[in-house]
């Protein structure tokens, strides 16, 4: 699986070593085992779905992880792409949406020896603020605007990607470069289930 995603062009190889270690299929529903190492997403729990291994890959490259970043990641889902960041040693901070999967990640995670530094229950367009600054922030989902929160708990040279817009997204990249001032690069389309807000 990691040599089909290094040949969609993802080159950064601590992120191809974290793809190929981490066993994919215990992350799925039983009934989609035998198609885990294929470079699809699949349906999994509340209606969310397991991202394909090479939009996890793109995305972690696109951060330019180093070993202890503090990494927000806005939708735990399954656990996967949360798994790859740990395996790349960050510190990692997670919201999840759906009581179901935060419930069920949270007991899965630490059974197969995955300890992010927090998960969390709650709404993504918030951010941890708690415990902000972040080095690196990561949405899972698809957002149709960025959320100023997670913009705001971005630290100064700090990378957040997000995959905006409605039923097709543009994954984005904001480097922070001052209080005030982010930098904006755009990488083409992609589809995610759409970030849920808590309107209340």
């Amino acid at each position: 699986m990691a040599a089909i995603v290094e040949s969609k062009g993802v080159k950064d190889k601590k992120v191809l070593e974290a793809i190929k270690s981490i066993p994919r299929h215990l992350f799925m529903d039983s009934s989609f085992e035998d198609h885990a190492y294929q470079d699809k997403a699949f349906p999994i729990a509340a209606d969310q779905t397991i991202s394909q291994p090479y939009t996890v890959a793109f995305q972690t490259e696109l951060l330019e992880l180093k070993r202890g970043d503090t990494v927000l990641e806005i939708g735990t889902g399954s656990g996967y792409q949360t798994a790859v960041l740990c395996e790349l040693g960050a510190k990692v901070y997670s919201i999840e949406r759906q009581q179901e999967l935060y419930k069920k990640t949270k007991l899965f995670l630490r059974k197969i020896g995955y300890r992010p530094k927090y998960l969390s229950f709650g709404d993504g367009y918030k951010g941890l603020p708690e415990y902000a600054p972040f080095d690196k922030i990561i949405v899972t989902a698809g957002a149709p605007y960025v959320p100023k929160a997670l913009l705001s708990q971005l630290k100064v040279g700090g990378r957040l990607v997000i995959p905006i817009g409605e039923n097709v997204q543009i994954m984005t990249l904001f480097i922070r470069k001052s209080n005030k001032e982010f930098d904006k690069h755009e990488f083409g389309d992609f589809r995610f289930v759409p970030l849920l807000e808590d309107k209340n």
